[in-house]
């Protein structure tokens, strides 16, 4: 069936519409990413993993993002839905690849989730005393229990609140972020401090690196973008649907390679990448890079990115609420998972239960893995970007298979609707499947049990439970009709809104 056939009656999801703008829109797709959190969490494993190539990783990770950018800007176009990756699949491939991906959706927040608000709560502690707080778990366990419930309380709140609390956290980043480039670069100039590294174009020569190691840097660096696409699970709730989510998500992408590679460069010849004292591949420092080198850079403004990096761990984690719960309520909606999922607040028209089940879901398995494993904390990042890298993957070719029927009748819809999703397709599988190769040595990452790497532990349990919560909801009456192919399929309505909104209420 081509993408331009008729379509049955659209759902009417209860969505708040015509809230953000472009403006907006890109704000929260680049606090999504929450570009100091990301650095912090992530520069260190990708020099580990490629040395001084990691500048050519990032850009490499950038252009497989961008490629599906362009699949997701697409789709976005003809079906702007909350339930993006999980809409979209199903209506291309049915219901069985269309729920996995929305699992994996979900998967990559909650498993994130608990990274990123380690990272908050810690920093936070840190800026207190002589930071020895920092080291009290069950401190710092329980802080970041109740930094998400305040995320989640956040984001129940109507949209526009998510939005305006982003425009002060990313530029809180951004500044911290432009002091710590300012202070390295300006030291260099005066000659008060020596480059570790001398700048290099061979930094940006990918066959200068081991094969392996490349892969594993790139599906490292897939995760630091991962959160552009944000702006397209809010597309429902922002103004001009069919072209806004899209123009965002490309511009953040856009903006944050640049943000990257700059501040990759300047911290590489700054503290170079040795294993030992600053060296970012030194395995004590691998995954907070920042903190063992502020008073070195910054000296008595230390605290700035002390504080903006918590600032980022904090907004990411809010934004990492957004999408999920989205597609966790799109999956209500079209009857993948129980009908409470599909309900929204009557005042502020989020979607509640999936808001709110997001965060208890997010907390619990914080909490749980703070108390297994420090090391399986950190291996999150790793295995979030399988779970990422699967959707993004299902997504592209399902942009080739959706629009079938219109790809030829234009050459921008060759190459936009087939060559460009295809080729990222191509790009993130062939990242993935000898990603996941690498993966089962048990040395890879920085825990193993029963034999293999944690991440890829994780991973598979993740996806395991999946398979069997899916089997589970398929046999349920109430949702048979998502799995006969019913409730959601190629020629499903999907709600477009308009700018015509009902009123909020003036006390919010």
């Amino acid at each position: 069936m081509s993408a331009t056939a008729p379509h049955s009656q659209p759902h009417d999801k209860g969505l708040a519409s015509d809230r953000l703008g472009l403006a907006s829109s890109t704000v929260v797709g680049l606090a999504s990413t929450a570009p100091l959190y990301s650095l912090a969490a992530t520069i260190g494993f990708v020099v580990m993993a490629v040395g001084v190539q990691a500048p050519i990783a990032l850009i490499i990770a950038f252009v497989i993002m961008l490629l599906t950018a362009f699949a997701y800007k697409e789709f976005n176009t003809a079906v702007p839905d909350a339930g993006t990756s999980f809409t979209w699949v199903t209506k291309a491939f049915g219901p069985v690849w269309g729920w996995l991906s929305g699992w994996g959706v979900l998967v990559a927040g909650v498993i994130i989730m608990a990274n990123q608000i380690e990272i908050a709560a810690r920093y936070l502690w840190l800026m207190l005393g002589d930071g020895s707080l920092a080291d009290n778990k069950h401190l710092v366990t329980g802080t970041g229990v109740l930094l998400i419930a305040f995320t989640t309380w956040i984001s129940h709140r109507h949209v526009e609140a998510g939005a305006y609390t982003q425009w002060g956290l990313i530029i809180i980043q951004y500044l911290a972020i432009g002091i710590l480039l300012v202070g390295i670069v300006s030291a260099f100039i005066s000659g008060s401090l020596t480059p570790a590294l001398d700048f290099s174009w061979s930094w940006f020569n990918p066959f200068a690196a081991d094969f392996n190691g490349l892969l594993q840097a790139v599906l490292i660096a897939i995760f630091i973008y991962w959160g552009w696409d944000t702006s397209l699970s809010l597309s429902e709730e922002t103004k001009n649907p069919h072209k806004t989510p899209g123009q965002a998500a490309i511009l953040s992408s856009s903006l944050l390679v640049l943000t990257y590679v700059a501040v990759t460069v300047i911290i590489m010849m700054y503290a170079g990448v040795g294993d030992t004292g600053i060296g970012l591949a030194n395995e004590e420092i691998v995954d907070d890079v920042f903190f063992a080198f502020k008073d070195a850079t910054l000296g008595s403004l230390g605290w700035v990115l002390v504080l903006a990096v918590a600032v980022s761990a904090l907004a990411t984690c809010q934004t990492t609420i957004l999408p999920t719960a989205r597609s966790v309520f799109a999956m209500g909606v079209y009857k993948a998972l129980p009908p409470n999922f599909a309900k929204t607040h009557p005042v502020f028209r989020t979607p509640e239960p999936a808001t709110m089940i997001m965060g208890i879901v997010s907390a619990v398995f914080y909490a749980g893995m703070s108390y297994i494993s420090t090391n399986m904390l950190a291996d999150t990042v790793e295995a979030t970007s399988l779970a990422v890298g699967f959707y993004y993957c299902v997504t592209c070719f399902a942009c080739v298979r959706y629009f079938k029927g219109d790809i030829f009748t234009s050459t921008r819809n060759i190459i936009n609707r087939l060559v460009l999703p295809l080729v990222g397709g191509v790009l993130m599988l062939f990242v993935l499947v000898f990603s996941m190769i690498n993966m089962v040595n048990p040395e890879y990452g920085m825990t193993q049990a029963f034999g293999v790497s944690g991440v890829f532990l994780t991973a598979v349990v993740a996806f395991g439970i999946g398979g069997i919560v899916m089997v589970f909801c398929s046999r349920q009456e109430s949702m048979r009709p998502f799995f006969r192919g019913e409730s959601l399929n190629m020629s499903t309505g999907v709600k477009v809104p308009e700018t015509e909104d009902l009123p909020l209420d003036p006390k919010i």
